[in-house]
Order: C-alpha cells, then sequence, then structure tokens
C-alpha cells in the first residue's frame, strides 16, 4: 500500500492483468502505482476527476464509489471527496480551489522515481484564490465568521475565465489578480481585496464598520489600501461604506499619530511642537504640519490621503505646499503610514538627517506658528 493513504478512506481500482478492464478492490488497494507523497493528506482525500483517471479509475468506476452508500461522494463538478462523512474546513477549501484553478492537478513537475528520497514540491493553485469573508477568516479576523459557519465560499478568478457558482463555489471575478497570500497551503487574497469582495454583500453597517476598523487596528494593511480597493470595486457609493470609511481613515489616523510621537521619543529626535499651523507676517497660511521643529526650519507631514476619486487633485495641493515651504527655505519630511509602520528607524534617520543639515543652510523666512 501507498504511503499517505488512510485506511478505510479509499475504495480504488486495479487493473486485471490482459483483460483491458477494472475491478473494484478492498479499501486498502492503492490506486495507481504512481507515488503519492508529494501530496498533502488532504490533497490525497479530495480529488478531481483529472487525479483520478490519471491513476487509472474510469468515470463508471467513479460513479459506483459515488453512489449512495458509497464510499466517496462528489463535492463539487468534477471534484470528490474519498471517504464518506461530511467534508471539513480544509477538505472544502481544496475541493473549491480545485474546482475553480486553472491547473488543480497536484502532480510533480518531474515524475517521481521509485526509491526517490524525496519528493517533488506539488504545483499551486493556478488563477484561483479564497477571497471575501472566508479569506479574512484565514486572516484570523475575530469580526469575520468561523469558517465552519460559512454556506459559500468565495473564490477569486481572472474575469475572462469560463466558470460559474455552484453548490458552496462563489465565483468572484477580476480583470487583474493580486499576488495571493499562503495560509497553511492555502491561496488567500491579501486583506484589502478580501474586505472589498466581503463588503460587497454585506449591507449591516455595523460589522463593516468593524471589518474595515480590525483591519487597520489590528495592523493587516494600512486605510489607503483599503480605501484603494473598495474605489476599484465601486463600493463607495453607498452611505453605510462611506460612513464605515469615514471611520476607518479616523482609526488610521490616530495610530499613525501615536507611531509618530513614538519616533520622536524612542529615537531621541528633539521635541518638536505639534499639529501646527505656519503663516507668513501679516499674509496667507502655508498649511498645516503634523509637526514642525522651528529652530531647525524642518516640518514633518503625514500623509494619510484616502485614494479617492479626487486624489490627483489632493496631491497637487500637497505638492504646491510643499514647494512653497521649501522655497522659504523649509524643509519638509514627507511620511506615510505605512513607512511609520514598517520603517521607523530609518524615517527616524531620515527626520534625524534634516534636522542635523538645517546648519548648512541659509536663514529660512520667518513664519508664525499657530496651534491647528
Amino acid at each position: 500500500m501507498l504511503s499517505g493513504f488512510d485506511d478505510g478512506l479509499v475504495t480504488a481500482v486495479r487493473q486485471r492483468i490482459g483483460r483491458g478492464r477494472f475491478e473494484v478492490m478492498n479499501h486498502n488497494t492503492p490506486l495507481s502505482p504512481r507515488p503519492l507523497r508529494h501530496l498533502s493528506d488532504v490533497q490525497q482525500r479530495v480529488m478531481t476527476t483529472a487525479h483520478l483517471r490519471s491513476r487509472g479509475v474510469s468515470t463508471a468506476d467513479i460513479n459506483t464509489q459515488c453512489r449512495p452508500g458509497g464510499s466517496w461522494q462528489q463535492l463539487l463538478p468534477g471534484v470528490y471527496l474519498l471517504r464518506p462523512g461530511p467534508a471539513t474546513t480544509e477538505e472544502r477549501l481544496h475541493a473549491v480551489l480545485m474546482y475553480a484553478a486553472r491547473c488543480p492537478v497536484a502532480e510533480p513537475a518531474v515524475p517521481a522515481q521509485p526509491g526517490a528520497a524525496e519528493p517533488h514540491a506539488p504545483q499551486g493553485y493556478t488563477d484561483a484564490m479564497i477571497t471575501g469573508l472566508a479569506a479574512l477568516a484565514l486572516h484570523r479576523f475575530a469580526a469575520a465568521p468561523p469558517l465552519l459557519s460559512l454556506d459559500r465560499l468565495d473564490v477569486l478568478v481572472p474575469r475572462l475565465r469560463r466558470l460559474r457558482s455552484t453548490g458552496c463555489v462563489r465565483i468572484v471575478r477580476t480583470p487583474g489578480m493580486p499576488e495571493p497570500v499562503q495560509l497553511g497551503g492555502i491561496p488567500v487574497a491579501p486583506v484589502p481585496r478580501a474586505l472589498a469582495d466581503a463588503v460587497a454583500d454585506i449591507t449591516d453597517a455595523g460589522v463593516v464598520r468593524r471589518l474595515l476598523t480590525e483591519a487597520v487596528r489590528g495592523g493587516h494593511c494600512e486605510p489607503a489600501a483599503v480605501v484603494r480597493e473598495l474605489t476599484h470595486a465601486r463600493l463607495l457609493s453607498r452611505p453605510h461604506v462611506v460612513d464605515a470609511v469615514d471611520s476607518l481613515l479616523a482609526e488610521g489616523r490616530a495610530i499613525a499619530e501615536d507611531r509618530l510621537y513614538r519616533l520622536v521619543t524612542e529615537h531621541g529626535l528633539p521635541d518638536p511642537v505639534w499639529n501646527v499651523e505656519l503663516r507668513l507676517p501679516g499674509g496667507p497660511l502655508l498649511g498645516g504640519l503634523d509637526a514642525y521643529w522651528p529652530d531647525h526650519a524642518v516640518a514633518l507631514e503625514l500623509d494619510t490621503r484616502a485614494p479617492r476619486q479626487d486624489d490627483d487633485a489632493m496631491w497637487s495641493e500637497y505638492a504646491r505646499k510643499r514647494e512653497h515651504l521649501e522655497r522659504l527655505g523649509i524643509t519638509v519630511v514627507h511620511v506615510t503610514p505605512r513607512k511609520l509602520r514598517d520603517s521607523m528607524e530609518q524615517q527616524a534617520t531620515v527626520v534625524r538627517t534634516a534636522l542635523m543639515a538645517s546648519g548648512d543652510r541659509d536663514p529660512a523666512a520667518y513664519v508664525v506658528v499657530l496651534p491647528r
């Protein structure tokens, strides 16, 4: 018997020598002499028609095993569970990916030779990944329902794939596939994309707000990435989504400001004045800043813009303000929340360098500093 098969799980087929046909054998008979060590346990229990045919199992034999009271069951069109009883969560996930993937047959690139010490690495699922609430559950969102409670699993595929939703599978199409995150051998959509696909079907404002807030508060992603995906999905026309996004941006802003305070205190930078506006004496406002070092003429600005349809206009306003300040001799350090999260020490070095370089510059124009 081949390694990897559990006793009593598989009723298989053996070709009769010289007869050219198959007969059903006992539960311990291997499907074929082809080694299966490259497959995970669940991939040995869940197989497609192509998997089974490659091991010498005919359509008639499959139908026989899937009869009422049989040893196998059909989970989805062309996808079978080679044991009786309800499918586990892991088996369901692999089943929907086998149904939707372009290359679901997990065969080694080069057939393993008998006696080989190590099996070849299996191929992954091509052009298919779990998204929506199921993906958020795999990302361990507390606000997402547990996988066992989901009657439907969303699978993201390229827009031109010829697939239909069926059974527990809902096909979600996209013109451009994101890079999946591998979680326990399951390709999963990144959090921003999974959120957008989940929110598309949720009308409860409270649930939407909890999911979006957890994405930022839990450190899964930045608000801008979420808003970008919601914009691409054309969900910002829905009032309950807009309200949740406003809460999300406020949450993200507060987290970014807290990280900025930590950057100054933990890396020994001189204390700035916080949240101020600059004005020319007797002139117009020059704009607001998150931090300003008057003795060094160094300003710091957090970029917490939401990438909505007016993003270009907002960025132009940022650029105009920065150019104006720099013409007055004020150095502007531009920091994003993601940089503060992922490379705080590097950002502290950037600020420290700007402060140290102030002595080599011409004195800046006199400006009035006002609380914001």
